[in-house]
């Protein structure tokens, strides 16, 4: 695909991930993710407490809960649970991803990343580079 059609799909799904953090209940912050395969999005996925869980992110002291789940993991998660198979595809992120997401994107068989912010620790961008996954931010969606 060309360079410029590829840059206006990664905006598109961009922009499509950061509607979708908004459903996230978390204060401190809300991450939304989509994974897309041949032009697919086969899975989606926002930051939250795990099925069952009240849906407060947040301790009383605004601390995020350690069992709360990240949003590329909710999105994995549920490809696993799917038909579906993220060889080969592309998660579309509106931050980059922690250490943990890391692994997980890399077992996964996700070969690219596009996110739009990225995140304090930057060890899980150069994890993802060292397994060979190729790693583009887009900064600005106003493009």
């Amino acid at each position: 695909m060309k360079k410029e059609k590829q840059l206006k799909y990664d905006i598109a799904y961009l922009k499509m991930a950061t509607e979708w953090a908004q459903l996230s209940y978390c204060k401190r912050r809300k991450v939304g993710a989509l994974i897309v395969r041949d032009r697919m999005i086969i899975s989606d996925g926002y930051n939250g407490t795990p099925s069952g869980f009240e849906n407060y992110c947040e301790d009383d002291d605004g601390y995020t809960k350690w069992y709360v789940l990240h949003a590329e993991a909710n999105a994995i998660l549920k490809v696993a649970g799917s038909t579906q198979s993220c060889a080969g595809a592309t998660l579309y992120i509106t931050m980059s991803p922690c250490q943990n997401c890391s692994k997980l994107i890399h077992q996964s068989g996700i070969k690219r990343v596009v996110y739009v912010e990225a995140y304090k620790d930057d060890s899980g961008l150069q994890f993802l580079q060292k397994a060979g996954v190729q790693v583009d931010q887009i900064a600005n969606l106003d493009q």
